[in-house]
């Protein structure tokens, strides 16, 4: 008998205010060396997304219990594939930068807990997103994808890291696990977060709407 956890429990919904101090201590749970410096969600950020875009927010719940979440923005950058750093994007975790009128979903985090890894919990955040960008008719999802093991391979540079990685010469659970999602690796972004782990590298990653329609 399989002791697969049943997936089909996980149910992916809006973040509601009842929400926000779980997400709190589900972030502390996910990047627990993140947290100790500060670097996760406070209440008053939350409260602040859910304010400003509420269907941008999300969370999965397994069992009456909150584990995943991820915070959305949506944005126009000019040029398309600018150089920019977290904070800047993310309108400094307020989500200050929010334009309703934007053509583009950011990604600005997500999380899932490790005791429950093969729920395939992100993977349905991410189709949240991709339905939500849909329906908004966004051209595209991007984000900085954290490169989480290149503290290890630090005698190379980012982008042959990430070469590397592409032929599967390198684990990185962040950048493959966004690669089997659809999304494409554009440029490396320096001093993209504060992040021990990725010495402050990210990538920027894409994901092009099929279904966009350009406004006539």
């Amino acid at each position: 008998m399989s002791r697969d956890p049943d997936k089909s429990q996980v149910i992916v919904r809006n973040i509601t205010q009842n929400d926000i101090l779980k997400i709190v201590e589900l972030q502390k749970a996910a990047f627990p060396y993140m947290a100790a410096e500060g670097v996760i969600w406070k209440p008053e950020h939350l409260k602040s997304h859910i304010a400003l875009f509420p269907e941008g927010q999300f969370c999965a719940e397994y069992k009456d219990a909150i584990i995943g979440s991820c915070s959305s923005l949506m944005i126009t950058l000019t040029p398309e594939y600018k150089e920019h750093t977290w904070k800047e994007v993310c309108g400094d975790s307020f989500f200050k930068n929010h334009d309703p009128n934007g053509d583009t979903l950011y990604a600005a985090d997500v999380s899932t807990h490790p005791d429950h890894r093969r729920l395939g919990v992100a993977s349905k955040l991410y189709e949240a997103r991709k339905s939500l960008a849909i329906r908004k008719n966004l051209k595209r999802i991007i984000g900085g994808g954290r490169l989480f093991n290149y503290c290890e391979h630090a005698e190379i540079t980012p982008h042959d890291y990430v070469m590397k990685v592409k032929r599967g010469e390198i684990q990185e659970p962040v950048l493959m696990f966004q690669l089997s999602n659809g999304f494409e690796f554009i440029k490396i972004l320096p001093n993209y977060l504060k992040d021990a782990r990725s010495l402050n590298y990210a990538t920027f990653i894409e994901w092009r709407n099929p279904q966009y329609r350009r406004a006539n």
